[in-house]
């Protein structure tokens, strides 16, 4: 085996490395204490795990059966979550840090937009690790996945200009190139969601509420209901 086949193989055994000891401090008691053993000599580090650490609330029948900011319908029970510290279609593991209870949920929304909270869980997820009664838990979040071309965790959100959302792909390609001939930042994003698959088309992105304010004014004349969407 080559050189740079050994490396491949060594990056995915220490990713397998980092990952398990990610799952294994998750425990459903205060008393299970998890230690992980040393890394192997001479085994590259991978990058650190993104987390967050803050104070975590829930939300639930009030919300339950609405649309969430990633288009999918929010059910109580499913283990999802809203955030802004994490790209829309993010997976995370959130860790009580009063009783190391773990769930491992998905970001469909965005929220909590209370000064010092940095996720609301699903009715399921905060039962899940023990915060029900309390109401609010400071955890800490791990980032396990996100979707390929989101922004970074930490970053500055991002303003996107909807224009249209459509099952059928061709007809999304169709208003794309329609939007193409006037601006040049129009693209077609596929979205997974309540299992179906949609095909957004957007403009952007942008660094400010403002600046996607002012292209959607202007690419209303096209007669195409407009949304921003924040991610």
């Amino acid at each position: 085996m080559s050189g740079i086949g050994n490396h491949g193989a060594v990056r995915r055994i220490a990713l397998t490395i980092a990952m398990s000891a990610l799952f294994a401090a998750c425990s459903f008691s205060r008393s299970a204490q998890v230690t992980s053993p040393p890394p192997a000599p001479g085994v590259p580090q991978p990058t650190p795990t993104p987390q967050v650490v803050g104070m975590a609330s829930w939300y639930g029948p009030g919300f339950h059966g609405h649309k969430t900011s990633d288009g999918s319908v929010y059910h109580q029970e499913d283990l999802t979550a809203a955030s802004v510290a994490f790209p829309l279609g993010s997976r995370v593991m959130v860790t009580n840090l009063d009783n190391g209870r773990c769930v491992e949920v998905t970001i469909t929304d965005r929220g909590p937009f209370l000064k010092g909270r940095k996720i609301d869980l699903s009715h399921k997820a905060a039962r899940m690790i023990g915060m029900l009664d309390h109401g609010t838990a400071r955890v800490r979040i791990s980032l396990i996945s996100k979707p390929a071309g989101s922004r970074e965790v930490g970053a500055p959100l991002r303003y996107f200009v909807q224009v249209g959302s459509f099952s059928e792909q061709r007809n999304a390609e169709q208003l794309r190139r329609k939007l193409a001939a006037s601006y040049s930042d129009v693209h077609v994003d596929r979205l997974d969601a309540d299992r179906r698959r949609y095909y957004r088309v957007r403009m952007g992105a942008f660094a400010t509420r403002s600046a996607a304010e002012a292209r959607a004014s202007a690419s209303a004349r096209f007669g195409f209901p407009v949304v921003i969407v924040t991610e």
